[in-house]
């Protein structure tokens, strides 16, 4: 592990300006830089980077954040990875923090891991260029295949000898050991006589390799001669530490940059249509190798490109795999095209058979919206009533999960002309699926609030004036309140925080070290100087309150902890945190005062930071208020059969709004219950 001095040095020497122009075309604005955003296709820049804050964001898609942020995002690197990038272009000497015996288990476990699969990736390609079975057998394969040398070695494509003990014989004698052998799932245990086997052998291999560079699995084809009666052609590696198939994509590493580039991303299904879509020039595409698509697969490519198109053959098993998944890739905000081939012809075919111009001009032509695809397909000679009304119901399915209003209100007119059906029925019908899809959120909601009141029913709620002690705990965080406008997937802590907990924490970050009160006595009778973080944290925590966002907790306790150190500064702290999500929060909480036009800089000066920071944290104070009164009145909805218990609730609910109105005086709002 990189020791933080090192990491010091690194983000020292890091100048974002520098870093930044190695990728985009910078120009001089002000005070700072702009360009067009790596991130997504743009016209009209939108990417700004500001040297004296040390830091970059795109205020169209919201990526960017510290040199090592926009490495990591840029370039697919894990931290570590994008501060050797750093350390390397700086001249910086990386020195390697001393791990925890836990943590060097566990770093030395994974780490063997991918040294064992790089070792049998050159192994398996080493049999294919080198041995004599490897040429006949393997390279023949490849040969008849029509894949060239160039494409053989960019995919690290390799053999494995028939000989189910050779591999295994072979790793133990160059020092590898078992374990992670059978670990990465190269090898497996023999159940009669625990013998140590290679689970590829006889295969042509494919490598998997991660966004990063690193293989993590394998995949290996019988030969043709070898498949007569073999139901199971490929195997791949099962799941391990390093490796979970549904998070992997087949060619994502060798496809990353052109996806970005092109902004699109086409879908096939194995892995010899990728290898031969790249052999006639098309790069921008990846396969997900036969299984359902997921949710990580999915967020995996929108992190490059929201456009995607399915490409499959056009026989029955080529629609069933552009109909499946494509409800999730909707639900992400994908923008789905399908494209079916000619019969007979797969993608690897098709390929070999035309030029990449060719080949693009044909996807362009013959491409369609998904929903306009499903339509047609659903629809082509159905004149049953009851299927047709169940065909029409799945189109508006898919149509309701897609998060854009607009998106889906353009589909429901193309529907309804295409279906010969009044918008205002299908407008109605999606309405009730949405409806039902939020109650049952909601039902599900209510059961884990039920829960929660449960537990809360075991502790008494302590009123005392105008302190609150929540039942939950001193330390109890403020539950957020769930929003249900947005289906189909928890939300993230960072949605789950309020507008109020972000102004807050925004605060912190900008001028958490800076002098909020001066000359405060404290209760042993000595003097202090109050920071910003301070105040917050003692006036949050005398009630035992906390933010609903962990990384939000984490900020307020070491802004206040680092508060008495003289050369504390809390924006350069957190923007060069070691924890990226802190740093990139920052780095984004930063930039919107970095680029305040002069009209709105006045007009936020007109109240001063302790005025905003006391605003806001009785702003707090009510959203939690309002949540308590809100749990109280579910309590007393639960206890109608219990008069005494009803009665001590009433009595806290009202205790509880003395306390509310109170702070809505102070608020300058009059708020009536």
């Amino acid at each position: 592990m990189i020791d933080r001095a090192t990491v010091d040095r690194i983000l020292d020497a890091a100048n974002i300006v520098e870093v930044v122009s190695e990728f985009v075309s910078l120009k001089k604005s002000g005070a700072n830089y702009k360009g067009l955003c790596p991130f997504h296709n743009e016209r009209t820049p939108s990417f700004y980077v500001s040297p004296s804050r040390g830091i970059c964001k795109c205020f169209s898609c919201g990526k960017g954040g510290n040199p090592v942020n926009f490495i990591m995002e840029h370039e697919q690197m894990t931290y570590p990875e994008a501060l050797r990038w750093l350390a390397k272009k700086y001249n910086i000497e990386i020195k390697e923090k001393e791990l925890t015996s836990e943590e060097r288990e566990q770093e030395n476990r994974r780490e063997s891991m991918f040294i064992v699969n790089e070792w049998a990736a050159s192994y398996f390609e080493d049999l294919l260029r080198n041995h004599q079975d490897g040429q006949t057998y393997g390279m023949a394969y490849f040969r008849s295949r029509g894949i060239r040398d160039d494409i053989i070695r960019k995919f690290r494509l390799g053999y494995d000898l028939r000989d189910g003990y050779a591999l295994p014989k072979t790793a133990v004698q160059k020092g590898y050991k078992e374990e992670f052998l059978v670990a990465t799932g190269i090898c497996y245990k023999r159940e009669k006589d625990g013998q140590t086997v290679d689970r590829f052998a006889g295969r042509v291999i494919f490598p998997w390799i991660g966004m990063s560079g690193k293989v993590v699995g394998f995949g290996g084809r019988k030969l043709d001669q070898a498949t007569k009666g073999v139901q199971q052609k490929y195997v791949n590696s099962p799941d391990s530490e390093i490796y979970h198939k549904d998070q992997q994509l087949y060619g994502i590493y060798q496809a990353k940059k052109a996806i970005a580039k092109e902004n699109c991303v086409y879908m096939v299904e194995g892995y010899t249509d990728v290898i031969a879509m790249h052999q006639c020039g098309i790069e921008n595409v990846v396969a997900n190798s036969g299984t359902a698509l997921s949710f990580p697969q999915i967020r995996m490519l929108h992190r490059f490109t929201p456009n995607i198109v399915l490409l499959y053959d056009g026989d029955a098993a080529g629609i069933h795999a552009a109909i499946r998944g494509t409800d999730m890739l909707l639900q992400e905000g994908m923008n789905i095209k399908v494209l079916l081939l000619p019969d007979g012809d797969d993608p690897d075919s098709f390929a070999r058979k035309h030029t990449a111009a060719d080949f693009r001009q044909f996807i362009e032509d013959h491409q369609a919206d998904f929903i306009q695809f499903k339509t047609d397909l659903m629809m082509r000679g159905v004149t049953d009533p009851i299927k047709r009304a169940e065909a029409v119901n799945s189109i508006i399915r898919s149509v309701s999960v897609i998060p854009d209003q607009i998106v889906r209100a353009t589909y429901l007119t193309d529907c309804a002309q295409r279906l010969g059906i009044n918008e205002n029925t299908l407008i109605a019908t999606m309405n009730k699926m949405i409806r039902s899809d939020k109650e049952q959120r909601q039902r599900e909601a209510e059961r884990e609030r039920e829960r929660a009141v449960h537990e809360m029913q075991e502790a008494q709620t302590v009123v005392n004036g105008d302190r609150v002690e929540p039942s939950g705990g001193p330390h109890a965080p403020i539950a957020p309140s769930q929003d249900v406008s947005q289906p189909l997937r928890p939300a993230t802590p960072m949605e789950q925080a309020s507008a109020v907990e972000r102004m807050l924490i925004q605060q912190v970050i900008r001028h958490g070290d800076e002098i909020l009160y001066h000359d405060v006595e404290t209760e042993d009778g000595s003097v202090i100087n109050l920071t910003v973080a301070q105040y917050v944290s003692y006036d949050l925590g005398a009630d035992g309150l906390s933010f609903s966002n962990p990384l939000f907790n984490i900020i307020l306790n070491e802004a206040t902890e680092h508060s008495g150190e003289e050369d504390f500064k809390a924006a350069a702290y957190f923007t060069r945190h070691p924890d990226v999500n802190i740093s990139r929060l920052a780095s984004e909480m930063l930039f919107d005062s970095v680029q305040l036009s002069k009209s709105l800089q006045l007009k936020n000066e007109d109240e001063t930071l302790r005025q905003k920071v006391e605003h806001l944290v009785l702003d707090f104070r009510m959203n939690y208020v309002d949540h308590q009164l809100k749990v109280l009145q579910r309590e007393i909805s639960l206890a109608h059969n219990d008069m005494s218990r009803m009665m001590e609730l009433m009595s806290q609910y009202k205790d509880m709004q003395v306390i509310r109105n109170n702070m809505a005086r102070k608020l300058g709002s009059s708020i009536v219950v």
